[in-house]
């Protein structure tokens, strides 16, 4: 008779099924009712602690992740660099400074440093000018040999290609790579500002100013971008605009950020008193150059929570590329990029062998490829190793990140830090869940499947509330 308990005990809690793994039995008959193929789709539960799994659905199986190898990329970045761990933008010079004025060149070595933005143009020209120089009679050089990457304005992973989510990496990032234009109406007239003088793209106004409402096709401008062979482009704005629409801002991917950078930085050097009238040009700083001073980051936990939380693809592309220059010789490489990755994570053997690719870090991608099982151990080892410091770099839900709308209303708010990842076809999400008990439990769910846009999240949500409410 005890046997027989047993045995019936056993199979009231957990399902086996075969080729599969296994599922408890009343989280199986929760998503019974989906309407996907259960073979498109992994689950895997685990209490962070414990060594064997409560739920362990197509672990194994190699999955597209989208956006969840970010967790990947923010990972191994904690790693191997530390929370602390800032870029640093250093700045040279050749020649001679002597009553003020620099009689060589102005260096500038980048990092990847992915924060870099206009707010740091005017503490950058406070330090040149704290080196003596107001008067700079040679050129300003970037030197951008860390990273050896694609020209390319964008990824053209999807049609909206100068959208920000799918601008490139460069070892000189600035403003994220994104152009940011106002169009302000005043009257029957229309303001037009960059908020750069970038030089290096141009804007055409074809647009009508009209009365009327700041609705439908008079609410927007229409923006058409050209890129010519040399790769300078052109926006133009056209169609109606309604005059009560005050302020509209329009943010793409047009440019070169290293050409950005130079036009904001020469732009603020004049607007302070410091001469310059060269030029710019594109090599590496010298060995004779004098070293003047560094521009630091924001802290990489920092980054690592807006890549988590907003899934902010281009920061984790310059990332990716930071940790192959920390682990190979420059210029760092895409290739080399992923291999630093792998070897980062198979120091603790958290991926399973052979099941990983990394395209670029962000997700952007059809190739990538990983197992819920290799996300399921990284989790497990950022709750041991790091704790709540680490969850908290990831989106909360209800609270803020991809998931601040999602279980708002729901016993999960406030008790799920997760990363989502979505493109055509997936819909994924990876983390943690507090259960009933307060005990942490690693979840994952990822749903490849042509159906995902419409079921996924509903198979995702259901997995994470039985976790919140059961366990």
């Amino acid at each position: 008779m005890r046997l027989i308990y047993i045995f019936i005990f056993t199979l009231c809690f957990t399902l086996e099924i075969f080729g599969g793994g296994t599922l408890p039995y009343a989280l199986d008959a929760k998503l019974k009712p989906i309407r996907l193929n259960q073979n498109s789709y992994s689950i895997h539960i685990q209490e962070v602690g414990s060594d064997k799994p409560i739920a362990s659905w197509n672990s194994h199986k190699k999955r597209s992740p989208a956006s969840v190898v970010k967790l990947l990329t923010t990972y191994s970045g904690l790693l191997e660099l530390g929370y602390d761990y800032r870029w640093e933008t250093k700045f040279y010079h050749t020649g001679y400074i002597r009553n003020g004025v620099l009689k060589g060149d102005l260096y500038v070595k980048a990092s990847g440093d992915p924060t870099l933005k206009t707010a740091d143009i005017a503490p950058i020209v406070s330090q040149i000018k704290r080196a003596g120089i107001q008067k700079i009679l040679g050129n300003i050089i970037i030197d951008r040999s860390i990273f050896e990457v694609s020209n390319k304005n964008n990824s053209g992973f999807d049609r909206n290609r100068h959208s920000p989510y799918n601008a490139m990496p460069d070892a000189l990032m600035f403003n994220k790579r994104k152009s940011t234009i106002c169009v302000t109406t005043r009257g029957r007239r229309v303001s037009i500002n960059k908020d750069v003088p970038d030089q290096s793209y141009r804007v055409v106004n074809k647009l009508k100013i009209v009365n009327g409402s700041c609705r439908g096709n008079r609410s927007w401008p229409r923006v058409g971008i050209k890129t010519d062979n040399s790769g300078r482009s052109t926006i133009t704005l056209s169609g109606k605009l309604s005059k009560r629409c005050g302020k509209r801002t329009i943010c793409k991917v047009v440019g070169r950020p290293y050409r950005a950078f130079y036009y904001a930085l020469k732009n603020k050097l004049n607007s302070r008193g410091v001469k310059f009238k060269g030029t710019l040009k594109i090599k590496k700083v010298p060995n004779k150059a004098s070293y003047l001073f560094s521009h630091k980051s924001d802290k990489l936990e920092d980054v690592i929570s807006v890549i988590a939380k907003k899934s902010d693809n281009l920061m984790a592309r310059q990332l990716m590329l930071t940790l192959g220059a920390s682990q190979y010789p420059a210029p760092s490489t895409p290739y080399k990029s992923r291999k630093a990755i792998e070897r980062i994570l198979n120091r603790y053997s958290i991926l399973e062998r052979g099941t990983t690719y990394v395209a670029n870090g962000s997700g952007l991608s059809r190739e990538s490829k990983l197992t819920a099982q290799s996300l399921a151990n990284l989790l497990e080892h950022g709750a041991i190793n790091y704790g709540q410091r680490w969850m908290d770099t990831l989106a909360i839900a209800g609270v803020d990140g991809t998931i601040r709308r999602r279980f708002r209303n729901s016993s999960v708010y406030g008790r799920a830090w997760m990363k989502t990842g979505t493109i055509k076809r997936v819909s994924n999400i990876a983390g943690y869940v507090e259960g009933a008990s307060g005990q942490k439990y690693v979840v994952v769910v990822l749903v490849n499947d042509k159906r995902s846009s419409r079921y996924g999240r509903k198979l995702a949500n259901i997995v994470i509330k039985w976790v919140a409410d059961t366990l």
